[in-house]
């Protein structure tokens, strides 16, 4: 089968697909000449799509995605300077919850958003992890504390510059000031030497977190969780991990308590041009 199809009462040769791949395997033999790809392009092709969304008639096939499979962009749903900058600082981390749950089809509806989010070479190293029920987050949260109590131990300064004496002493009266009483735990995770794996990972949670507020979740991101998944042998035994499978992020995800009627000001961004 061949990598991709062109149709030719489609095509107007305008060259626009052979210049966009990022991989440069598409080329025009010459002006006449429907788009071809090069030698092995099978073997190079990462499968972005790009050839696909990029032409403007709808032209190009690769054998495993249409034109007519891709929703089109919707232009007049384009967000203006303004709004998006409204959208970006409207973005508050959430640590407040109602007592509700959040449907499950919600979830699958963030992650699914989310999981159209970059990564290197179109490798899309991203695994996800749902923990539903409010139980489970708290025993998690539990075992994170178990794991402060050994840094406390074992790195003394670190314990004290991330104040875990404080945060132990609030769990023991019952304050859950690592997953703040969230009801769901949403994680993302790669594999051991995934060079793209880490980055991926945070841009796909940051995607999810953007994607969140028109859904009506609130999230934050859970950074203990995060630093114990990989360092704290009961909860990667919790969180059914296997040697080799890194969490490179959690949110805390669940339906907001309070709404926030204000924008908070942030420093001047500090910027050297060269």
């Amino acid at each position: 089968m061949p990598l991709f199809t062109v149709d030719p009462d489609k095509c107007n040769k305008d060259g626009i697909c052979a210049i966009e791949c990022p991989i440069s395997l598409i080329y025009m033999p010459d002006k006449d000449s429907l788009p071809a790809p090069i030698e092995n392009a099978e073997e190079s092709c990462i499968h972005c799509g790009h050839c696909v969304a990029v032409c403007p008639h709808g032209a190009l096939s690769l054998y495993d995605m249409a034109p007519e499979q891709c929703p089109p962009v919707n232009k007049d749903w384009h967000l203006s300077a303004e709004r998006a900058e409204h959208f970006l600082r409207a973005r508050r981390s959430v640590r407040r919850y109602k007592k509700k749950d959040v449907p499950r089809e919600t979830i699958e509806e963030l992650i699914r958003i989310a999981s159209h989010a970059q990564s290197g070479h179109n490798s899309q190293p991203v695994n996800w992890l749902v923990v539903y029920e409010k139980e489970k987050v708290h025993e998690l949260a539990g075992l994170v504390v178990d794991w402060m109590k050994r840094v406390v131990v074992k790195d003394p300064k670190l314990a004290e510059m991330l104040h875990m004496d404080r945060l132990i002493t609030a769990w023991g009266l019952g304050f859950d000031v690592i997953m703040r009483d969230a009801p769901h735990l949403v994680a993302a995770y790669a594999e051991a030497g995934s060079r793209p794996g880490p980055v991926a990972c945070h841009i796909a949670l940051t995607y999810a977190e953007l994607a969140a507020h028109p859904l009506g979740i609130g999230t934050c991101w859970a950074g203990f969780f995060t630093s114990a998944a990989n360092d704290w042998t009961p909860l990667r035994e919790a969180l059914n991990l296997a040697d080799g499978q890194e969490v490179h992020g959690g949110l805390m995800v669940g339906v907001p308590k309070f709404q926030y009627h204000r924008m908070p000001l942030r420093n001047e961004p500090k910027v050297e041009w060269l």
